[in-house]
C-alpha cells in the first residue's frame, strides 16, 4: 500500500487508507516525539480533520510505501525521518485501541493478526463499521 504525504493531506485521510489495510490497526499523529520521557496522551493528539502541513515539522512530500512485513518501528521512523511526523501505531484489543510501544519491533502483518485475536466476534461488526478517526475508545 502506499500513503500519498503532502500538504493538502488530512490525518483522516492517511487513517482510513491505512485502517484498509490493516482493520486491527490505526495510525495517530502527536505533536511531540514519542520517548521514555515523552509519554503520549490525548492531550499531544492531532485532530483527524488536521491538514498535514500544520503538523510536519519538515515540507518534504512524498509517498510511503508500506508492506505487511514492515515493522512498526520501520513505519514510524519513516514518518518522522522523512516527513517530520510523529506517528504512533495503535492495535485493537476487544473494544479498544493500545500504543504498540512494547511491541514496536513485530511487524505490522503480526500487529494486525494480534488485534484480530484479542478482538471477539462480538466486536468484528464494530470493527468493520467504525470510523478509525475515534478516538473514544483510545485507553
Amino acid at each position: 500500500m502506499e500513503l500519498q504525504i503532502n500538504n493538502k493531506t488530512t490525518i483522516s485521510e492517511l487513517q482510513k487508507q491505512f485502517c484498509k489495510e490493516f482493520p486491527y490497526l490505526k495510525l495517530e499523529f502527536f505533536d511531540i516525539p514519542h520517548s521514555a520521557s515523552n509519554k503520549l496522551s490525548k492531550a499531544h493528539q492531532y485532530p483527524s480533520n488536521r491538514l498535514l502541513s500544520a503538523c510536519r515539522k519538515t515540507r518534504n512530500d512524498g509517498t510511503i510505501t508500506i508492506n505487511a512485513d514492515d515493522t512498526v518501528e520501520k513505519l514510524e521512523n519513516i514518518f518522522w525521518n522523512e516527513f517530520g511526523l510523529t506517528a504512533e501505531v495503535f492495535r485493537r484489543s476487544g473494544n479498544l485501541w493500545i500504543e504498540t510501544s512494547l511491541s514496536n519491533s513485530w511487524t505490522l502483518k503480526l500487529q494486525n493478526e494480534e488485534g484480530k485475536a484479542l478482538s471477539d466476534s462480538r466486536f468484528q461488526r464494530r470493527v468493520d463499521d467504525e470510523d478509525p478517526t475515534d478516538r473514544d475508545t483510545w485507553q
